[in-house]
């Protein structure tokens, strides 16, 4: 069965091919790394929502290293169609090492630049694959103001067929304090929840997905949403694709 799964990956390869995975590393150069890069988009999507609100999402990510030490280059952003620009537009420059089977640690710098002033983030965090194949990514940060953050990211795929695949998926984010001038309250900011259908189209390089997204924001981080005038909870459609190189 193939597998999108980078960690589902790595499971079948150890266990079908464990004897000749020794074998070859006795044969390999104790001192020899093998390098490998790649870029992807996990989203590259259109949005529409219940409120006519329109935009453009993007969250993709490029990598360069081995095994056991990669750097990351992951891009996020929302294009805010009525107002033609920028809704929040972030980079983070990581490196990432493994710290056991299913997981990584990773520390970098993450760059905002929202609606108000930029900012400069330090992040520490972990990535891996939870019991029952529950892919988690979560994140402390910590800003050039002083102001910290935890985000948390769950991603679970069930697949129908081989190429038919729903893809469910869950965020959040905690701060531990406020930041009122790029709209952010002390406490649960906001929460997205996603369902998508995808048919990996072309192997596992062209995926097309049709969805729909909810996104809601919560206590103080709503207060400054409504007094700024903007809205507090959005269902949206989606269409999109996932692409890799």
């Amino acid at each position: 069965m193939k597998t999108r799964n980078p960690w589902l990956a790595r499971i079948s390869a150890l266990t079908l091919m464990g004897p000749a995975i020794v074998q070859a590393d006795e044969a390999i150069d104790a001192n020899s790394v093998n390098a490998f890069w790649g870029v992807s988009a996990e989203k590259f999507e259109y949005r529409y929502s219940d409120s006519d609100e329109k935009l453009a999402v993007i969250e993709s990510d490029a990598w360069y290293g081995s095994d056991e030490l990669k750097f990351r280059w992951q891009f996020t952003g929302e294009w805010e169609e009525a107002h033609n620009a920028w809704e929040t537009l972030e980079n983070q420059f990581l490196a990432q090492t493994p710290i056991s089977e299913f997981w990584d640690a990773k520390a970098g710098i993450r760059i905002d630049t929202p609606q108000g002033p930029d900012r400069v983030y330090g992040v520490i965090g972990l990535t891996g694959l939870a019991p029952y194949w529950f892919e988690i990514d979560t994140n402390l940060y910590v800003s050039d103001e002083g102001d910290a953050s935890v985000d948390f990211e769950a991603e679970y795929e069930l697949l129908i067929t081989n190429y038919w695949i729903v893809s469910a998926t869950f965020e959040t984010l905690l701060a531990f304090s406020e930041d009122r001038e790029i709209g952010v309250g002390k406490g649960i900011n906001s929460t997205e929840m996603g369902l998508r259908l995808s048919y990996d189209l072309i192997d596992r390089s062209f995926s097309p997905y049709v969805g729909v997204v909810h996104e809601r924001k919560y206590g103080d981080t709503a207060d400054l949403a409504r007094a700024s005038g903007g809205g507090t909870e959005d269902w949206f459609a989606v269409v999109g694709a996932r692409l890799a190189f």
